[in-house]
């Protein structure tokens, strides 16, 4: 009965909780994982809001080279996002601190071609190394050469020679066979910095050295034998030239426990398990780290254990959905191995993320700086902002495929149809050219292509949306006198809601009758279930599914008759 109020005047009133409208969540918050040039004072890998691209330099820098995420978020806003979250797992010092440590290797094989000697640059060397081995002559070689191989303060020395003795020409005693040289040359020069001889692998006889003992006194250099078995001889280092390469620093600065960090000190993945407004993955520093290994099949293996940590992450949360990259460089036969082989997601993981093939090519933004003027990034950050574009312009329903790439100027790969006709039936989509109308995403499906229910990534992202909201609008329920009451109301709630959505175009359906239902009665809640304090809601839904083969039958007509085509 209303209040009967005599004065007049400004009244509050109080009204108690009950059903309130769902409102619908955000579709279109990624988050973006990896390395950046710098990172908030404080920050120590927590994810960071960032609403424009201007922010995310103020809060991270700019592009950084060998760093794939400033681009990805320079993509992601280029193509229409609007806000993100940006979580640093290293900085361009970090990679620079990680660098100085390395050092640079060369793993020299024997005469039988077994790996014998591993010869590593010295901390603080510049890079560009070589060494040669070859035969050990029969004169005294001074070691190290140059006074620039010898500490400070100490003379020259003359490393010792088999005793005089009868040689032919006259040469002084030839070297023993398991005997060699090694000259160390740094860049270009052709003149060796060091050079040692008379050096064995192991123990060699008289007037010999080994090697590991000698290379001690080389302020460039170091060695380490790799095999104790066999005699000298047979694991003498082959003649030739061998470059110490530079070690690869990905796995250093971006290992498998970094990406998935930990729930409760907020690292990694763990860390993005408190933030509910995620809905999108976007991690396109895998490929900077699988770029900075070896790219043997074990890296491409840690690669793909990743991407699957990706999915799992998403699985779990029900509510977000990963955007993986293809790794870079490879064929079409190779992206099938990779996706079928390597990466071989499980079906429940599989249809909460999608991969994209190949890489896009993009004006440089960083060629002012001395950059290249074209760069190949892995397209992720810019599938990501088509995704917020078509989210916003058109719905989480629409398939967030036949969209134009913003900033892409070419492909890594242009693919045909039938190439493309080897890859779609997998769940691997392809970013293409087309004539006249550019380079478009012409692929919406996730990596559980053979899931009926499952196989296009608008459908995966709706239930994401109706999920979310409806759990998000029924919090009220908790703790509400579980009777019939309560369930009509949760019903009608429901209800509301969904009519909405398919009013939207999100469902299939002449009427609300024909796109979902919602069930909430004694059927369904008997005495156990109430018991045991549960509530249970069934949703029905009839999703809107992408025409993505589009059919058209002609036929020619003749004089009242007909041909078909």
């Amino acid at each position: 009965m209303p209040v009967e109020y005599k004065v007049p005047g400004v009244y509050i009133e109080e009204l108690p909780p009950g059903s309130r409208p769902i409102q619908g969540v955000g579709t279109a918050m990624p988050a973006f994982i990896g390395f950046t040039e710098s990172r908030p004072r404080g920050n120590t890998g927590q994810p960071v809001f960032v609403a424009s691209w201007t922010q995310y330099t103020e809060e991270f820098g700019g592009f950084a080279e060998d760093f794939y995420l400033p681009y990805a978020v320079y993509g992601y806003f280029l193509n229409g996002g609007q806000s993100c979250y940006v979580q640093s797992l290293a900085t361009a010092g970090d990679a620079d601190r990680v660098r100085a440590s390395l050092t640079s290797l060369a793993q020299l094989p024997s005469q039988a071609g077994l790996k014998t000697l591993e010869l590593r640059s010295k901390p603080g060397v510049t890079r560009g190394l070589s060494v040669v081995i070859e035969d050990a002559g029969p004169e005294a070689v001074p070691s190290p050469t140059g006074d620039e191989a010898r500490p400070a303060g100490e003379a020259p020395a003359l490393e010792s020679a088999p005793p005089p003795g009868p040689a032919a020409g006259g040469g002084g005693v030839p070297a023993a066979p398991e005997r060699f040289k090694l000259s160390i040359y740094e860049g270009d020069n052709r003149t060796p910095t060091e050079s040692y001889s008379d050096l064995v692998v192991g123990k060699g006889g008289r007037g010999a050295r080994n090697v590991v003992d000698a290379l001690q006194s080389s302020r460039l250099v170091s060695a380490v034998e790799l095999s104790a078995e066999g005699t000298a001889l047979e694991r003498r280092p082959r003649n030739g030239q061998y470059e110490l390469d530079e070690q690869f620093y990905g796995a250093q600065l971006a290992t498998v426990d970094t990406f998935k960090g930990n729930v409760s000190e907020r690292t990694g993945l763990g860390a993005l398990e408190a933030i509910p407004e995620i809905t999108l993955l976007v991690c396109p520093d895998l490929m900077s780290a699988y770029m900075r290994s070896e790219q043997r099949d074990d890296d491409l293996l840690i690669l793909a254990g990743m991407q699957n940590e990706l999915l799992n992450h998403c699985a779990k949360m029900k509510d977000r959905f990963a955007i993986l990259d293809a790794p870079p460089g490879m064929q079409v036969k190779e992206i099938q191995d990779y996706r079928n082989k390597t990466l071989n997601p499980a079906e429940d993981a599989g249809k909460y993320g999608a991969l994209y093939y190949p890489w896009i090519c993009i004006a440089n933004p960083n060629a002012r700086n001395g950059g290249n003027r074209l760069l190949m990034v892995p397209p992720s950050g810019h599938i990501a902002g088509i995704y917020a574009r078509v989210d916003e312009t058109r719905g989480v329903h629409k398939a967030p495929a036949n969209e134009g790439v913003r900033g892409a100027l070419q492909l890594e790969r242009r693919l045909i149809d039938s190439e493309q006709a080897e890859l779609n039936p997998i769940g691997i989509n392809c970013i293409r050219w087309f004539p006249g109308r550019g380079i478009l995403v012409w692929g919406a499906r996730t990596l559980a292509p053979a899931s009926s229910e499952w196989r296009y990534i608008n459908v995966r992202r709706l239930f994401n949306f109706i999920e979310e909201s409806i759990y998000e609008g029924t919090q009220w329920v908790v703790f509400e006198p579980n009777n019939v009451d309560l369930w009509e109301r949760v019903k009608r709630t429901i209800t509301i809601f969904l009519t909405r959505v398919w009013q939207s175009g999100a469902l299939l359906g002449a009427t609300p009758q024909e796109a979902f239902y919602v069930k909430c009665d004694a059927e369904l809640n008997p005495p156990a279930v109430r018991d045991a304090g549960q509530l249970i809601v069934e949703v029905g839904l009839a999703p809107v599914k992408p025409a993505e083969f589009v059919i058209f039958r002609f036929k020619q007509m003749s004089d009242g008759g007909s041909v078909s085509e």
